[in-house]
């Protein structure tokens, strides 16, 4: 059976406060979505993502999409914003919908969904009600109520994709979630075990309590690179995935870009998996004068597969010359697009080792870069 999982991000929650939506917050050094995102992602048997984004949104749709999720626009209620994503997902057999402030899911509580069903149509997980429950105004205790066969609703709330795709067709006005709209179709829907910690954000407060719930879990890796690559013949140089024309060119076996080369070592010095040498011998003759933006896709790539966000880079190139700064802005936008993060999480910059050194003397670029990746 294909799963996939459907993220509804397209609300405004207002009542979580903040100059964004709750979704687009900052929580544990990563947004509230990206921590959200990267719980499916590692997922092994969660194939394939839709994120379903407000229109005022969709200038983060070609972000989402260079890291290989589906991007749809929503619509003006929840239901239609859920057919549009389920819409973008016609080759899956079962479909996981997950409210996006919800960031704290467990690959359990995921794992028990999936796993219900292959026996169930539809299946979502839930928290039995222990507390008394009471009645009341805004102050007074006006009766109790029986908290017997009581749950509390989580999500992903999963189901076949034909099933929920019908159920939504039909069923029109507000529903309180998916289930419901299910339900309402006359279908049945099992209840797995919920989480505690799988915690909606929705008012300010909430933010802290999802930071200590992921501070407890998150795996945060830090890599360092660095490389040198003296020049030579040539009439530019390429760093950072930017050719820049120059006197001289950088010798190497590849492109010699001593920027993604450094960052990419960073990348694979964070997930302990040696260098480009590595993974790319200079003794191969395939890679000889092979850009540079392979090894760093490579990288990258190795680092979702295990389940890591790429959170920030930052590199620093070291020369005399040629002058990085007026192509610093081309070189963030050039590296941000092929890792698939944003723009603002890419820092390059320059210095020179006043006039000390092969650098000094203008025999070369030296460069060094740290990479940040964070796994739920």
């Amino acid at each position: 059976m294909r799963i996939c999982a459907l993220i509804v991000a397209a609300g405004r929650g207002t009542r979580a406060g903040g100059a964004v939506p709750k979704q687009w917050q900052p929580l544990c050094g990563r947004r509230v979505i990206d921590h959200t995102l990267a719980a499916f992602a590692g997922h092994p048997d969660v194939h394939d993502i839709a994120i379903v984004l407000h229109a005022d949104d969709m200038t983060h749709a070609e972000s989402f999409k260079a890291q290989g999720f589906h991007v749809v626009p929503g619509g003006a209620e929840r239901s239609l914003s859920v057919q549009a994503g389920l819409a973008a997902l016609p080759q899956c057999d079962a479909v996981l919908i997950h409210d996006a402030a919800r960031p704290c899911v467990s690959s359990r509580v995921i794992s028990d969904v999936i796993g219900a069903l292959h026996t169930n149509e539809a299946a979502a997980p839930g928290l039995a009600i222990s507390d008394a429950l009471w009645t009341g105004t805004k102050t007074n205790v006006t009766g109790t109520r029986d908290r017997e066969g009581l749950f509390a609703a989580q999500t992903p709330q999963g189901f076949r994709r034909e099933v929920i795709t019908a159920a939504h067709e039909r069923y029109s006005g507000p529903a309180a979630d998916d289930v419901a709209v299910a339900r309402a179709a006359g279908r049945a829907v099992a209840i797995t075990i919920g989480d505690p910690d799988n915690i909606k954000i929705t008012t300010p407060d909430d933010f802290a309590r999802a930071a200590r719930i992921l501070e407890k879990r998150m795996d945060v890796r830090t890599g360092n690179g660095f490389d040198v690559h003296a020049f030579g013949p040539g009439d530019h140089v390429m760093l950072c995935g930017v050719a820049i024309p120059h006197t001289h060119g950088l010798v190497g076996h590849s492109d010699a870009d001593v920027g993604l080369h450094t960052i990419t070592d960073a990348i694979y010095g964070a997930l302990a998996a040696g260098d480009i040498g590595t993974h790319f011998p200079p003794s191969d003759p395939q890679w000889k004068g092979a850009e540079s933006h392979i090894f760093l896709s490579h990288a990258a790539n190795m680092a979702r597969e295990q389940g890591f966000t790429l959170s920030h880079i930052d590199c620093t190139l070291i020369c005399e010359h040629p002058k990085v700064g007026p192509h610093a802005a081309t070189m963030r936008a050039a590296v941000a697009q092929m890792v698939g993060i944003d723009l603002d999480r890419v820092s390059v910059k320059a210095t020179t080792s006043e006039r000390l050194g092969f650098t000094g003397r203008g025999e070369g670029i030296a460069c060094m870069a740290t990479a940040t990746l964070v796994k739920p």
